[in-house]
């Protein structure tokens, strides 16, 4: 039944949409008899945990990955607990409501949320399908009057990508748990993105850099110059006697020349043939002159305006994603996750008029430009991200300001210049030569190089020129002007000197490079790229240093384990052809479940004619995994590097010394690894307790430095002999390990603020062991009162009731009058005094307020007076920039404020709440006006997160 109808034109439509931004912004023009509301994100998910797995397949044993696998990878989906609310809230308003549009995105993954919406909701109402790629007045209302159908295949692709990740982490992660350490994770896009850093690291670690010279001239033309024909110019060193001097690009990563027909000039004969050629006379032996011309950069797609800002603002891919999803919402750019740079030709009416406006006639090209690449497989029917509206409106004419008023301008200038003409010029090469006398020289006759571009007709370059990876590329608008000289010229070498150069290792990636990376080898989704950085950076599996990604020692061994023992599963082209295959799936080409049956059991027909594996096979024998052998990298000279529960560390015999978290991989070489085993660690004896007849020592952990005690080793319970098994333990060091573990534990404790680990004594350490300490019994209530230490200073404690003590000290002074004199006044609610900032950054760009770094209970935070936010690990007080600052308030903003949490009662349990869940069919009817029946269960639910307004990648696991 159209909208537009006589019967649905008096009722009233309920419209869902995913935010609530969103939903703010489509009521206003939406009117009356419109009543929009948010799903807000995902309403409902596979279970997660087996808190949350319906009571009626707890046991099954597939239960925990919440697909049934032996029934055609059925999935059971649940209403995520903190969505019930929500959903009541929804069925409340269907039940007043004659129609219903569902307007989430229009990609695979919003496709999937409308159809969940169907599922759950069950409308007895028409039911409409609403798709617009930008939110303006005009866009909103032609969506409501030209709704479609729910497209099923968009559905089964999205849930086929949902399903196949979840198989893929839920059993490949528990691998990583047990072999390498807790809380890990693996996942099909994730695990690739994060060996291709590694490997970018280990390139750099096997690099050895080679040196190479040549000669730099300045050669002038004895004339008087001008900016347009300037009197030097400069020129390298490029052939000698006709051989070709080496450059960097010559030589391997081994140092040594790929090609034996090039000269590679060692310093002492750039230097004397340096000399030689300063009474030489030089002239001009060629000039070659080419035209130039550069054509506009296409509209942005999600992972060019990814990258983009990165390079020109400093933005993390996630940041950028964040700041493009409000400038959506509210109507300000066209729908930011899409493959295209096609314009509608609305978009380069505008775009061209804007041109014509701002530049002039002579900047618009006779006919407009039309960009139809895609990549490969784009899943998108949507335009390039562009300004909304039929005519654009210039940054300064939207009210924005801050990170939303960048990332504008950075796409209406991306916009505008697309629609302009080339820029034109000229490009000129210049070969100088001379010939030196004297002997001993590498060669005698020198020709040097210069190079020039001088644009006559910027074109786009007026407004947009991109940027670049490369710190030292130079950019499109940048000339080169050189003198107008003619072949013969007589110059004049107003300098020449000698320069050494070293090869370096390839650059590691940063956020906007590795986005690039996947996108060319046609890994993952574009839409996802934003969360994988995340996820692997959040992950622990690489920090930053400066703005390149630097992948841990725990990410050397994850990859390790998954490319020794999982070698399918990350490998470039198996997860490349992977996509080709979900791809296939949505659009109808193959079916979803015999590929998935592929995927998890293998072929046994044809094991090796199909791509695909069997998961399931790889997972069940571990017993040729070595957890050792795994996390263990031999660094040379009889050094291990080794990655424990509790951090990287090396150790060479007895030897054994922590390495920093913050320690690039490339920079661990043996001389760095000696000189950390060789660092006195401050461990020492204090002396023996008289008691106990221990010795008490002090040590520096990796938590700070602390004292124990030395005890005795248990003895071995006597066990009669037995040959272990094969990959068993011998069972006399079982047993030894065994008695340490059930025996008594060394008495332990953190130095107080005021000790120092050299100055410690065994007086100091022994008090230390009193603590906790009992201060007495409360003599109304018969409660005990201790003192003791915490993380966060000295306090005292009555059963739930702790009061701060001011000293350390007084930990072991404080009396018992004194505890209840404490305990008898009110307790303190308010704030101790503000400590002073540590560091000054500046305004922040966003709220205009001051931005300080201070130090807090949980260590170093920035600041601006209403947001907080953490430092990371990578971050540090000294060298955090104000950019930094700024980046981690803005992410700390949007992700919101954090929500509460309550805490369970100890005593009772309280009844476990009940989640909806429903086992979907496996050959699902294509959708209709109306929801299909669904089978429905009710079962335990443990909390749920999701973002509000954002929806969340795929690729999770």
């Amino acid at each position: 039944m159209s909208p537009s109808s006589e019967t649905a034109r008096d009722g009233l439509r309920l419209v869902i949409v995913e935010s609530p931004a969103k939903a703010k912004t489509i009521k206003g023009y939406l009117g009356p008899g419109y009543v929009v509301e948010a799903s807000v994100g995902h309403i409902r998910d596979l279970p997660n945990g087996a808190a949350e797995v319906p009571a009626e397949y707890a046991g099954k044993p597939w239960a925990r990955l919440g697909v049934d696998v032996d029934a055609d990878f059925e999935p059971i989906y649940v209403v995520n607990a903190d969505k019930k609310a929500q959903v009541a809230k929804l069925k409340k308003l269907l039940k007043d409501a004659d129609e219903l549009f569902l307007a989430t995105d229009e990609d695979r993954e919003g496709e999937a949320i409308a159809w969940h919406l169907l599922e759950v909701l069950k409308p007895k109402v028409p039911v409409h399908r609403m798709v617009f790629h930008e939110i303006t007045k005009d866009a909103i209302r032609n969506a409501v009057n030209n709704p479609r159908e729910l497209n099923q295949r968009l559905v089964d692709a999205q849930e086929t990508r949902r399903i196949l990740d979840r198989l893929y982490g839920y059993e490949v992660s528990p691998v990583l748990w047990k072999k390498v350490g807790p809380r890990l994770s693996a996942g099909r896009v994730q695990s690739v993105a994060t060996r291709l850093v590694v490997e970018r690291e280990r390139e750099r670690r096997a690099f050895t850099s080679a040196s190479y010279w040549d000669v730099l001239g300045v050669f002038g033309t004895g004339r008087v110059g001008d900016p347009s024909d300037p009197s030097t110019m400069n020129a390298r060193l490029v052939s000698l006697d006709g051989k070709r001097v080496a450059s960097g690009r010559d030589f391997g990563s081994d140092g040594r020349l790929k090609n034996a027909g090039v000269l590679q000039l060692e310093e002492a004969g750039a230097r004397a043939l340096t000399a030689a050629l300063e009474s030489a006379s030089f002239s001009v032996r060629a000039v070659e002159r080419k035209p130039y011309r550069r054509s506009p950069y296409a509209p942005f797609r999600t992972t060019t305006l990814q990258q983009e800002a990165s390079r020109k603002l400093g933005y993390g891919a996630k940041r950028t994603m964040q700041i493009a999803q409000k400038l959506y919402e509210n109507g300000f750019i066209t729908y930011m996750r899409t493959d295209s740079t096609t314009l509608s030709e609305t978009a380069v009416t505008a775009a061209r008029a804007q041109v014509r406006e701002l530049y002039g006639a002579e900047y618009v090209p006779d006919a407009p430009r039309v960009y139809t690449g895609k990549v490969k497989n784009a899943q998108e029917a949507h335009e390039a991200i562009r300004p909304s509206g039929e005519s654009f409106r210039t940054p300064a004419e939207t009210g924005l300001a801050g990170d939303e008023f960048r990332l504008y301008e950075l796409i209406w200038m991306r916009t505008v210049a697309s629609q302009m003409k080339d820029a034109v010029g000229q490009s000129v090469t210049v070969r100088i030569g001379a010939t030196a006398q004297g002997a001993d020289l590498p060669g005698r006759d020198a020709e040097f190089t210069a190079s020039g571009k001088i644009i006559t007709f910027h074109g786009f370059l007026k407004a947009y020129v991109e940027g670049s990876d490369d710190p030292d590329a130079e950019l499109d608008d940048r000339e080169r002007r050189l003198p107008m000289v003619t072949e013969g010229d007589a110059l004049t070498a107003d300098q020449l000197t000698p320069e050494g150069h070293a090869t370096k290792p390839p650059a590691r990636y940063t956020e906007a490079s590795l986005i690039k990376e996947l996108e060319d080898r046609e890994i993952g989704r574009p839409s996802t790229f934003a969360s994988i950085v995340g996820t692997i950076l959040d992950r622990g599996y690489t920090f930053k240093k400066g703005t390149a990604l630097v992948p841990s020692f725990l990410a050397f061994a994850v990859v390790g384990l998954l490319e020794g023992h999982f070698a399918t599963l990350v490998d470039y082209d198996f997860t490349a052809k992977m996509e080709d295959d979900l791809d296939r799936i949505a659009r109808g080409e193959t079916e979803s479940v015999p590929w998935l049956r592929k995927f998890y059991f293998g072929d046994e027909a044809q094991p090796n004619e199909d791509h695909l594996g069997g998961l399931k096979a790889l997972v069940t024998d571990l017993s040729a995994i070595d957890a050792r052998e795994v996390n263990s990298f031999p660094v040379g000279e009889g050094i291990v590097l080794r990655v424990g529960r509790y951090g990287p560390y090396v150790e060479r015999g007895d030897q054994r010394a922590d390495v920093p978290d913050d320690l690039p991989p490339d920079e661990l070489t043996v001389a760095k690894a000696e000189e950390l085993l060789d660092k006195p660690s401050g461990d020492h004896e204090l002396g023996v307790d008289p008691i106990s007849g221990h010795m008490i020592v002090a040590k520096d952990g990796r938590y700070g430095p602390y004292v124990t005690e030395v005890l005795p080793e248990p003895p071995a319970p006597a066990t009669p002999a037995a040959t272990p098994a094969d990959g068993a333990k011998p069972a006399k060091k079982t047993a030894k390990k065994a008695a340490a573990k059930n025996g008594p534990k060394p008495r332990t404790a953190s130095l107080f603020k005021s000790m120092a680990l050299d100055t410690v004594t065994l007086e100091d350490a022994l008090k230390l062991f009193t603590l906790p300490r009992v201060v007495g019994k409360h003599p109304e209530t018969g409660t005990e009162i201790t003192a003791q230490n915490g993380r966060y200073g000295p306090y005292l404690k009555m059963d739930t009731d702790s009061r701060s003590l001011e000293t350390e000290d007084q930990l072991f002074t404080v009396t018992l009058d004194e505890a209840l004199a404490i305990y008898a006044q009110p307790k303190a609610r308010g704030r101790a005094a503000a400590k002073p900032p540590l560091k000054e950054l500046g305004t922040d760009p966003v709220s205009g307020k001051a931005v300080t770094v201070k130090d807090g209970r949980f260590g170093p935070y920035v600041t601006d007076g209403e947001t907080n936010a953490t430092l990371r690990a990578d971050d540090s007080v000294e060298t955090i920039t104000p950019e930094r600052g700024y980046e981690l308030l803005a992410d700390k903003r949007a992700k919101g404020p954090a929500k509460k949490t309550t805490k369970k009662a100890a005593a009772k349990k309280a009844p476990a709440k009940k989640a909806t869940a429903t086992k979907t069919a496996a050959k699902k009817t294509a959708a209709k006006k109306t929801a299909a029946d669904g089978k429905t269960t009710k079962a335990a639910a443990a909390k749920a997160t999701a973002n509000a307004g954002a929806k969340s990648a795929t690729d999770k696991a």
